[in-house]
């Protein structure tokens, strides 16, 4: 879990100069993110994860609590909540800067075990660091002894470079539901183009759903390769907006036992990040 910081930016950033920005605070992190959407979609849903001794930390979980979150979120004594900070460009564009605090300090006890056949979704910045690593991998073989489907997300792709290419698909090879962006699909397969990356890691778990940012997204499992485009919307801050399709996703993949109907399930990602990108402040 993490505190996250938004400036909207007038324009570059100038070093050694000012510039004008909008800033505001929100409850961030990629998990917190889905499970807030989530949640705001009445499916229910437990978030785990680590906060900090500290007032970013319980005002978090408060905020959670009272959107609807379950919550297994351990204090971590001496430790500072994690804090994410956006900067982002006209037109969208961001760049981010993250301390990532006491989510270092996840434990695989920290992490409960899903109802049997039930979902676990995993972010993969959990696995991108030696701190947390041991709790995703044991929330995966937990998941999995369960009869459980597990979606992953990659992350980003400059921490899953440094990580390994190899090494991460190694680690998700069980992960019924992959869902990265388009750079993400591309640096997996090393395909340029992200319709082939996705029939290339298709190959390798059921279901791949590709975000492709204004131009949709993808869907690939066995021999289809679906295609939708994005919904209209004046894009003002896209931080988010992938944790919001996800969720929207998901909230179609639970309610269907994990059968959903993929144009169903691409228009609920979709239509939820459209509510994000185009309104300054959104969760």
């Amino acid at each position: 879990l993490c505190t996250h910081a938004v400036a909207l930016l007038a324009g570059a950033p100038r070093p050694g100069a000012d510039r004008p920005a909008a800033v505001g605070t929100r409850g961030g992190g990629a998990g917190t993110k889905v499970v807030g959407h989530v949640a705001a979609l009445r499916t229910p849903v437990v978030r785990a994860g680590c906060v900090g001794d500290d007032v970013p930390g319980q005002a978090l979980s408060r905020d959670l609590a009272d959107g609807g979150v379950t919550l297994a979120v351990r204090t971590v004594p001496g430790a500072a909540t994690g804090t994410i900070i956006s900067l982002v460009e006209p037109g969208g564009e961001r760049s981010m800067l993250a301390d990532r605090g006491a989510n270092l300090a996840l434990r695989p006890a920290d992490v409960p075990v899903p109802a049997r056949g039930g979902h676990l979704h995993l972010s993969g910045y959990t696995l991108l660091d030696d701190g947390p690593r041991a709790a995703g991998l044991a929330a995966l073989a937990a998941a999995r002894d369960a009869g459980c489907t597990v979606s992953v997300d990659p992350a980003s792709t400059g921490p899953l470079r440094w990580y390994g290419v190899d090494r991460w698909l190694a680690d998700t090879a069980a992960a019924t539901l992959l869902l990265p962006n388009a750079d993400e699909a591309r640096l997996l397969t090393g395909c340029t183009d992200p319709a082939e990356a996705a029939r290339v890691l298709a190959e390798r778990h059921p279901v791949v759903v590709v975000s492709l940012g204004a131009d949709g997204a993808l869907w690939a499992a066995g021999e289809l390769l679906l295609h939708r485009p994005a919904h209209p919307a004046d894009v003002v801050d896209t931080t988010g907006a992938g944790d919001a399709f996800t969720a929207g996703v998901l909230s179609v993949w639970t309610a269907t036992g994990g059968r959903p109907d993929p144009a169903e399930a691409l228009e609920a990602g979709l239509g939820r990040a459209a509510t994000v990108v185009g309104r300054p402040g959104a969760r």
